[in-house]
């Protein structure tokens, strides 16, 4: 009798401790991802993007960027386009048709890449330059070096610009297990080289040098291979190898469609009757190239099983070039300028997560490129930002079901460094108002108003695509003005100049300018280094501290 208790108590010590080996393992499984299925549930069933298909992980992310996208240039807004898979992509999720990005390259990705404006990170002035001693401050952690945190798999091909003077600054120094592609801005889309002219180079300086990477190591191997094709194919080998139990992280950032204007002849030929304008044309068959690429990885997706469970992002880093074959019309500007056409993006997310009701849908909500580092990170990865000091809005729910956006407010930029010429006279609005200068080059949008100030020097206009019957129409500056008021919900074309009609208004936008100048970051733009010169680095463009 006493050996059968005996056995009976060792039996029940046992399963005693099997139990509390099964709690603390579920315990510690349970606080891993609770906080994941609670930001995807979000409580109610048939709402907004459902639950991960596996328990055990968050969903994929794919996050795709254009280079220099124009707003007109996608086939749903413009037919003259072919984009028959971003079109079918949008039309399965939520357009967001009120979605900002920065003029320029350098400064979007930057606000991607960690959540703040760019005055918060130094880089409100241009783009980093090849020979410049810059990049993002090295401080600040990136999206996917916050994704790695929560498990992710993360990995990058095309295009960084974000600095590359010494290696700290390259990407797999900065969140990415592995980078295929270009450092620098833009180059030959076939020989994979860059000249290094413009900006703060002396016109004298001709400097070229290869600009193509995988990971830390220069290659020549793709040499005469279109970029596009390159980008694409890598990221396809990716999705083929990668553990889909494992999330995955993936930044697609096309070269395409940026200058120089280059694309395979196969693409010109859906543009030979519609398309005289030959830079158009090109534009066109390197958009039809780039959604081609596009349509390519989203298949890999599905071969691979990795689909049902990806939550895919698609932007511009910036308005198209209106010099360069692109259209941002009806919008006013272009490139570089902060006008709607500069700053208002082509954007989209669409996923099978996405529950009916919010398929199909777009999105007028005000949404930031910044606002992807909390959305993605807290959002879908569910992963905590706890303390960390933000400008971008988590916008999940926005996402989810349609729920209003926090933001109500979006700084375009202040560049205390772009400043009137000396003869410019000062605007009589200017005059009036102590606490902004007016002819600091800015802009804000707070709820349905705009304010932009400053000196406006180039494609101040509306500029048709060279396919369209409609006339562009030239914006004549007259001298002195710099301050300008619109109702961009009424008038999201800035043809209504209200800053005269409207003081209570621009007085209180320019007294939100003036609060963020006085938190903003000393710009980081340091002079040229010689010792950039790939001429000393054998050809190459490499980092030189």
């Amino acid at each position: 009798m006493a050996s059968i208790i005996r056995t009976r108590s060792f039996v029940l010590l046992l399963s005693s401790a099997a139990l509390l080996i099964i709690y603390l393992a579920f315990e510690r499984y349970f606080w891993r991802v609770a906080p994941v299925v609670s930001a995807l549930s979000g409580g109610a069933a048939g709402v907004g993007f459902q639950p991960s298909r596996n328990p055990r992980r968050p969903p994929h992310i794919v996050f795709i960027l254009a280079d220099d996208y124009g707003f007109n240039d996608i086939g749903y807004r413009n037919p003259a386009m072919r984009t028959p898979n971003l079109d079918y992509l949008a039309a399965e999720g939520i357009k967001l048709d009120n979605y900002y990005v920065q003029p320029i390259c350098t400064p979007s990705r930057a606000q991607l890449m960690s959540g703040k404006y760019q005055i918060h990170t130094g880089l409100q002035h241009s783009i980093i330059w090849p020979p410049q001693p810059n990049c993002l401050p090295l401080d600040l952690p990136t999206l996917p070096q916050k994704l790695k945190e929560a498990g992710y798999a993360t990995h990058m091909a095309g295009k960084w610009h974000l600095g590359f003077y010494k290696k700290e600054c390259w990407p797999t120094n900065r969140g990415f297990d592995s980078f295929l592609g270009i450092l620098l801005g833009k180059g030959d889309h076939f020989l994979h080289t860059e000249e290094g002219g413009g900006g703060p180079y002396p016109s004298t300086w001709p400097w070229e040098g290869l600009d193509f990477r995988d990971g830390l190591q220069s290659t020549n191997a793709y040499s005469g291979i279109y970029s596009t094709h390159v980008i694409a194919e890598r990221v396809e080998n990716i999705i083929e190898k990668h553990d889909k139990d494992k999330p995955l992280f993936l930044y697609v950032s096309f070269q395409a469609v940026h200058t120089p204007l280059q694309v395979p002849e196969s693409y010109l030929q859906p543009f030979e009757s519609s398309i005289q304008d030959e830079k158009r044309r090109i534009y066109a068959g390197m958009t039809y190239c780039m959604d081609e690429a596009v349509g390519n990885i989203t298949k890999k997706l599905k071969k691979q099983g990795l689909w049902d469970d990806t939550v895919l992002v698609f932007s511009s880093d910036n308005g198209g070039n209106i010099d360069q074959g692109a259209s941002n019309w009806p919008l006013r500007g272009s490139k570089t300028t902060l006008w709607e056409g500069g700053v208002r993006a082509v954007g989209f997310v669409t996923s099978p997560l996405l529950s009916e009701r919010m398929k199909g849908t777009v999105s007028r909500e005000l949404i930031d490129i910044s606002d992807w580092y909390p959305t993605l990170i807290e959002g879908v990865a569910g992963w905590t930002l706890s303390g960390t000091k933000l400008d971008g809005y988590n916008i999940w729910e926005t996402l989810r079901s349609g729920k209003p956006s926090a933001r109500v407010e979006l700084l375009h930029n202040i560049d205390p460094l772009i400043t009137p010429p000396s003869t410019w006279p000062n605007d009589s609005i200017a005059a009036a108002h102590n606490s902004f200068s007016t002819r600091t080059y800015a802009a804000l949008r707070y709820k349905d108003w705009k304010i932009v100030t400053g000196y406006q020097s180039i494609n101040n206009g509306w500029y048709s695509p060279a396919e369209s019957s409609e006339q562009s129409v030239a914006s004549e500056i007259l001298p002195g003005k710099s301050v300008w008021l619109f109702n961009i919900t009424r008038d999201p074309r800035e043809f209504h100049d209200l800053s005269n009609q409207e003081p209570a208004i621009v007085n209180f936008l320019l007294e939100r300018l003036e609060s963020y100048q006085s938190g903003a970051s000393p710009v980081l733009y340091p002079d040229i280094d010689t010792k950039a010169n790939p001429a000393g680095h054998g050809g190459i463009w490499d980092s030189w501290e």
